[in-house]
């Protein structure tokens, strides 16, 4: 479990091919006191360290993952956002984010509006329910606000420290992100589409 809060943008040193999958080294400061089992986030992805050095650390990424996800679009030197798992003695400053990925997004606008930076991205319709304004949502693991929502595209307003300290900085129009839905609002949903059912 996450809150979507980046604590640092690693870089992918190396990407290695396994038989269904991939296997990531990502460089950071806090590699050498990670362990084997850990979960981190990886631009919102849930995954588990297999082994570290001093530098990196290396997680795999099997085929299902590489598919729901912005991971194949992933190269030497890409920039990720970090989040080591929760733990109780933390503040849940963000919310609560899984690490599961339920889609990618695809941004389309990114503006400068006075002190903030407004992003905008389409996702695809079928997950409309789940977009609520000034709701959660988690944008390549970042805790996110949304300021507006139509149909199926949302605007998020980044302030100029979060711009600074995730890899959204690097990010162009065009390029897909991670999309994780927030997950009391995917219970609700899931739970009254049950109901009309019944």
């Amino acid at each position: 479990m996450f809150t979507g809060i980046v604590s640092e943008v690693g870089k992918v040193k190396a990407i290695e091919n396994l038989k269904g999958g991939v296997e990531l080294s990502i460089q950071c400061s806090f590699a050498a006191d990670t362990h084997v089992d850990e979960s981190i986030a990886v631009n919102g992805v849930c995954l588990t360290v297999v082994s570290f050095d001093e530098e990196t650390f290396r997680v795999q990424c099997v085929e299902e993952t590489l598919r729901k996800t912005s991971f194949k679009s992933l190269k030497a030197g890409s920039p990720v956002n970090l989040e080591r798992s929760l733990t109780l003695d933390k503040a849940i400053e963000g919310h609560i984010v899984q690490g599961h990925v339920d889609t990618m997004g695809t941004i389309t606008t990114i503006q400068t509006n006075d002190a903030d930076i407004l992003v905008t991205v389409e996702f695809p319709e079928e997950y409309e329910d789940y977009i609520v304004g000034r709701g959660s949502i988690s944008i390549d693991g970042i805790s996110l606000t949304v300021a507006r929502n139509e149909e199926n595209r949302f605007t998020v307003a980044i302030i100029p420290y979060t711009w600074d300290h995730t890899n959204l900085r690097s990010k162009k129009e065009g390029d897909p992100v991670n999309l994780e839905f927030d997950i009391f609002g995917k219970y609700i949903v899931q739970y009254l589409k049950k109901r009309e059912e019944g």
